[in-house]
């Protein structure tokens, strides 16, 4: 990772989720001195598959994408990581010492605070606020992991297009390819197109290159909750 440079560590700090900004805990604050600031542009990588995990980051602005991808280069999102969080597999791999298994890509320009493995690790043994940190990030991450596996290998693609564009609809987002809703939905950019289709032929959606419109947010929502359509 590039552009590093040494952290402000007040103006970072404030920047941070409460559990670590407001502390006396005197081996988490050492901690949080020793960031380093790491800043990206949208489309760049974080993590690609293969690489080995240094550093632990918390997310200070911005937005990541993290996706796995298959032998074929089909592409499913597993998680996004927002302001004030971690990835799940990033910490997995600092454990573990294995190597980042998929990719992790900002959506839009990101700042974070990175820190080194050894001083994460430190910290983890010394610091129980900053253990409960990292582990409850952990668990609400991996059970959000699960979730999306499930719903990838068991609900419908009607169902979970619908949700989709109800969620674009509702953050007034209209520019989207297909290939990008693929890829958040776990299918070939071909399915999607099939779809796209069919919902707008029946008047739910209108189509135009590189954007889709609601049109009838409340039978998107009844196909979002029945899984049919």
């Amino acid at each position: 990772m590039n552009n590093r440079s040494t952290a402000d560590h007040r103006s970072a700090r404030a920047a941070l989720p409460a559990e670590l900004r407001d502390t006396d805990d005197a081996h988490l604050d050492r901690f949080l001195r020793s960031g380093t600031r790491v800043k990206l542009s949208a489309d760049d990588f974080v993590f690609r598959p293969g690489d080995t995990c240094e550093s632990f980051l918390i997310l200070l602005n911005g937005q990541i994408r993290v996706q796995l991808i298959s032998e074929d280069g089909k592409e499913v999102t597993l998680y996004r990581i927002g302001p004030g969080g971690s990835c799940v597999l990033t910490t997995s791999c600092l454990f573990s010492s294995e190597e980042y298994p998929a990719e992790a890509i900002a959506e839009t320009p990101v700042e974070a605070l990175a820190f080194s493995r050894g001083i994460f690790e430190q910290t983890v043994e010394v610091s129980p606020q900053f253990r409960r940190f990292v582990f409850d990030g952990f668990s609400r991450r991996l059970a959000k992991v699960i979730g999306r596996m499930e719903e990838l290998a068991f609900t419908s693609i009607d169902y979970r297009l619908a949700r989709a564009l109800v969620d674009l609809h509702e953050r007034q987002q209209t520019n989207v390819t297909h290939n990008a809703l693929a890829v958040e939905l776990g299918t070939a950019r071909e399915v999607v197109s099939r779809h796209l289709k069919k919902m707008e032929n029946r008047g739910l959606i209108a189509q135009s290159r590189g954007k889709v419109t609601v049109l009838d947010k409340p039978e998107l929502l009844r196909i979002s909750r029945n899984g049919s359509a």
